[in-house]
């Protein structure tokens, strides 16, 4: 019996969303009684055995380079069989693009019932219950598991990453994975310091820019608070800023510890995608504009005016020049 979280990895990088997914295997294998294992499909330049201080015990590392790209179907295989071998009874996965392709498969082939969008740690005082987010964020759910084996996708951002001493046991795997069919022809990387879903701190900007001349003060603003950079879709669609950066509920969903939105109405299917922010700092010249009523703050104001000011303070108390 254990609990298996799968690490997902970029580029041979541990994903910040991963380690918060190890923290929370962890917490719900101490509820177990039992102890945490990870695996980690394809090469990866990070220490594995350090992420023993996020609380995992045992790594099942397969370091094949036919596995560096995703294939969910492979991917589910190699998991299923590590599962069904370690004795898994709940497995781990993040709520990304990476866990919402594998953890449906996964649970076919172990017939498992899965829960995506876990934002809690499961009630175990009587069964195994789940909180989730349900209706694009604007409500949660409580789901119970029956299943023999369960399969839980955490929310980015929704547990916190807990870290102390440790070091885990890396074990080598060589996985029959099948015969792939998908082949990548080619991998366009989004430009930008800092991966958008992974962020913590977001500063969005919408059609109350008038134009692209003008985000030069929205980047300002980002590299000063170490933010990402995101917009709204008609922006997108003019094609002011990449569409890598359109969040929403048809661009991406992200659940940063603050959102600032400047310029953005707030229309419910931009919300969609960020109302699972911890905080929201709304900028916007018309008082009665929707985000407002989403808000934890709000600022009337021109945006031309706010932004250059709020920069400003905001450099001044970090002794920034």
């Amino acid at each position: 019996m254990s609990v298996l979280v799968f690490i997902d990895t970029a580029g041979g990088q541990v994903k910040k969303s991963s380690l918060e997914a190890i923290s929370y295997a962890a917490k719900i294998a101490e509820q177990l009684g039992t102890s945490t294992e990870g695996i980690v499909l394809g090469s990866s330049a990070e220490d594995l055995a350090a992420l023993g201080k996020y609380g995992v015990k045992k790594i099942h590392h397969a370091n094949q380079a036919d596995l560096d790209q995703l294939d969910a179907q492979r991917y589910a295989k190699v998991i299923a069989d590590t599962a069904t071998a370690s004795g898994a009874t709940v497995i781990v996965f993040s709520n990304n693009v990476d866990g919402k392709a594998i953890a449906p498969r996964l649970s076919a082939r172990l017939k498992a019932g899965l829960v995506s969008g876990a934002v809690s740690l499961p009630d175990t005082s009587n069964g195994f219950t789940v909180k989730k987010t349900v209706f694009s964020g604007k409500a949660f759910a409580n789901i119970s598991v029956n299943t023999p084996v369960k399969i839980l996708a955490l929310n980015p951002n929704a547990f916190q990453i807990i870290a102390g001493d440790g070091s885990a046991e890396v074990v080598s795997i060589s996985p029959d994975a099948g015969a792939s069919r998908v082949k990548v022809t080619a991998t366009n990387k989004a430009s930008g310091e800092i991966v958008l879903t992974e962020a913590e701190i977001v500063v969005s900007a919408g059609r109350g820019m008038k134009g692209p001349e003008n985000w030069g003060m929205i980047e300002e603003l980002a590299k000063v608070l170490h933010a990402g950079l995101a917009c709204s879709r008609p922006v997108a669609d003019a094609h002011w800023r990449p569409h890598n950066e359109h969040v929403g509920q048809t661009g991406f969903a992200i659940a940063p510890n603050l959102y600032i939105a400047v310029g953005i109405s707030g229309a419910i299917q931009h919300l969609a995608g960020v109302n699972r922010s911890k905080v929201i700092v709304v900028i916007n010249k018309d008082p009665e504009a929707p985000f407002f009523k989403a808000a934890d703050y709000g600022i009337v104001g021109d945006a031309f005016e706010v932004v250059p000011q709020l920069t400003a303070a905001i450099k001044k108390l970090k002794g920034v020049a």
